[in-house]
């Protein structure tokens, strides 16, 4: 008995800012924008496009792809982002009433850009674990762009943010088998990126809307960016590689690496500690980063233009502010389901 991944949907917005407009916006040369930061545009939301109904959208897609009624849906776990249509609210019952899901539960998970994989791991352990459950619908919606301050340096690296929807369709037996998720996190940077105002510690108030505290900012940038630059990279390659192995291959085995989008310095390095090609993944500097929709979207295009074939290993990979690092292996296609040699 295995779960695996029987459809995928996406939604972008019709509606981009290209590389031009960015530099504009933070008063960088458009060389850097493109170059450095790794941005061609990036898609964000119309007036219509809240992460609630941007999820819905991705949903019926995915379900579409695996020819999924609604009526089989057990469970309904919206892994999107924290800012949602409403504050304090939840996007999965939401979802699972739009689209007909009327036989299933619903929760709420977070794990910031990291969700999908710790959103992959947590739909497999159900379908395993109880036998009612029989299908899940992993959905987000995602528009943290509206948190950024494009005058503030100390966020360029949050510049790509874009907005777009995700989902996927994990039944039991299903192909694209899902094997070993790997997940790490360190709280030492929990208040490192945060949006000062709007929690219980500040309340939204006058003088903090005036200040640009609803903004996405970083409390430290020296103490943050010193402990990252030596960390991120070997927590990427470990999630990875740990991932991988505990799924009984090898890193040198990855056909496909699904990665979120970052500086374009960032990607290469992580491909280089691999010992992977480019032609291994795809670099999503027309997309930027749609937080937990980025290695949906990935695997998506990667589809669409042939980057993958059945019996392809695949690699999910993500980070997150908090901080946390998330790796899922998988098979992709139907004649390579093997309980022996995939360890399922």
């Amino acid at each position: 008995m295995h779960a695996g991944i029987s459809g995928i949907g996406v939604y972008i917005p019709d509606n981009f800012w290209d590389s031009q407009k960015i530099a504009e916006l933070s008063d960088l040369p458009k060389w850097v924008v493109e170059e450095k930061l790794g941005i061609k545009r990036k898609p964000m939301p119309g007036p219509d496009d809240h992460t609630g109904s941007m999820g819905v959208k991705a949903a019926v897609q995915a379900m579409k792809m695996a020819k999924c009624d609604a009526s089989e849906i057990d469970v309904v776990i919206w892994n999107g982002s924290q800012h949602k249509d409403y504050p304090i609210w939840l996007a999965g019952t939401y979802v699972a009433e739009k689209i007909g899901a009327n036989r299933a539960w619903s929760f709420d998970m977070e794990a910031e850009c990291g969700s999908m994989m710790v959103g992959m791991k947590v739909a497999k352990s159900l379908i395993l674990s109880d036998q009612k459950i029989n299908t899940v619908l992993l959905v987000s919606g995602y528009r943290n762009c509206d948190f950024v301050n494009y005058k503030n340096p100390k966020t360029r690296f949050m510049y790509d943010l874009g907005s777009g929807g995700a989902a996927m369709i994990i039944k039991r037996n299903a192909p694209n088998v899902i094997l070993e998720t790997v997940t790490m996190t360190d709280g030492s940077f929990s208040e490192d990126v945060v949006v000062p105002m709007g929690g219980t510690k500040e309340p939204v108030n006058c003088d903090g809307i005036a200040n640009g505290r609803g903004y996405l900012d970083v409390v430290n940038p020296d103490s943050m960016k010193e402990k990252l630059d030596t960390l991120s990279m070997e927590n990427f390659e470990k999630a990875i590689r740990m991932s991988v192995e505990q799924s009984g291959y090898a890193v040198d085995d990855i056909d496909y690496l699904a990665i979120l989008h970052m500086k374009r310095s960032a990607h290469e390095e992580v491909l280089k500690r691999l010992n992977l090609s480019g032609d291994k993944t795809i670099y999503l500097e027309n997309y930027g980063h749609i937080g937990q929709n980025d290695q949906i979207l990935s695997l998506s295009l990667a589809l669409e233009n042939g980057k993958i074939k059945n019996g392809d290993l695949v690699v999910f990979v993500g980070a997150g502010i908090g901080y946390i690092w998330s790796a899922t292996t998988l098979i992709w296609g139907k004649e390579i389901v093997n309980a022996e040699s995939t360890n399922i």
